[in-house]
């Protein structure tokens, strides 16, 4: 009865928790909070385009994920 509120609060700051990881996480494949270019967001955006290959994307990425 009285915990149905304390699991709510509970909920919602696992929610917030989860979205400032997000947004905050290192090496994480997000584009930003600001729109910048990231490495990924640029490397995306090549494969996307076809300039690079298939071969070429996964080796980028795989170097951009180790990094």
């Amino acid at each position: 009865m009285f915990g149905g509120g304390l699991l709510g609060i509970i909920f919602f700051g696992l929610i917030i928790y989860a979205i400032f990881t997000l947004i905050t996480a290192p090496g994480s494949m997000k584009i930003g909070i600001t729109g910048e270019m990231t490495p990924w967001r640029f490397l995306t955006k090549k494969y996307a385009r076809g300039e690079i290959s298939d071969e070429e994307y996964v080796r980028k990425k795989a170097m951009l994920l180790n990094a």
